[in-house]
């Protein structure tokens, strides 16, 4: 009974002191994130929810399954960061359903051609006029965070197995057949699309830094990076069904 209670002592006292260690990596996490979110998002609810996530991942790590805690942590808090974005999701509902429609659009569209859908097109296939379009691709990426989530594979999943067991072969070839899929998607982008998708999300520029670079206003790069989102949805939509 007391070595049970002194293990149970230790394993806390372990867990706290990675809680403790690690501290600064949800800090780093959350203000990487806000700095991409609207000024409604507060640094402090991500924060909270990061701590969480970290003693969730302080409880739940395994050494035996090949990934460092400093990794696996990442994995997590930055997952328990996103659920909280969710569930407060500030975005209308109308936002969420026009840009479903975009992205059924476009996949109608480069069905039917075989090409990469247009502004042009996609606007008039809407009915909307250019700027109008452009103004919807605006609203939605002001209001997305993308993720694996946004194509129907969440953090949670796609990390199950450094915490519990490995997954199934059938499932593990999924996950490996889903991701080769995205790569495939993202490569296929129209070249300026796949270019802001490769600075913001690789070199982890913000919208402005990216304007920069090549040479268009902040608004249009948040514009195409909204276009370039709904365009892998279009692709990858399978995965959805």
């Amino acid at each position: 009974m007391y070595m049970a209670k002194n293990a149970s002592a230790k394993n806390k006292t372990e867990d706290d002191d990675l809680v403790t260690k690690y501290a600064p990596l949800v800090k780093r996490i959350a203000y990487h994130l806000i700095s991409r979110l609207p000024p409604s998002v507060l640094p402090d609810d991500l924060i909270q929810a990061g701590m969480i996530g970290l003693l969730e991942a302080s409880r739940n790590y395994n050494a035996g399954q090949g990934a460092s805690f400093e990794t696996y942590a990442g994995i997590r808090i930055r997952g328990a960061m996103l659920d909280e974005i969710r569930k407060n999701d500030w975005a209308p509902r109308s936002v969420h359903r026009k840009a479903r429609m975009v992205a059924e659009v476009v996949r109608e569209i480069e069905n039917r051609t075989g090409r990469d859908a247009r502004d042009h097109e996609i606007a008039d296939s809407l009915g909307l006029s250019l700027e109008e379009y452009h103004q919807l691709l605006q609203d939605a990426n002001g209001h997305k965070v993308f993720s694996y989530d946004d194509l129907g594979v969440d953090d949670d999943s796609m990390s199950h197995g450094l915490s519990e067991s490995l997954p199934e072969p059938l499932e593990g070839l999924q996950r490996e057949d889903f991701k080769r899929n995205l790569s495939q998607a993202i490569a296929s982008l129209p070249e300026r699309e796949r270019l802001v998708m490769s600075l913001y999300y690789d070199k982890e520029l913000n919208l402005r830094e990216i304007g920069a670079v090549i040479g268009v206003s902040e608004s249009r790069v948040s514009q195409i990076h909204s276009q370039a989102v709904i365009r892998l949805q279009a692709r990858m939509s399978s995965w959805n069904s």
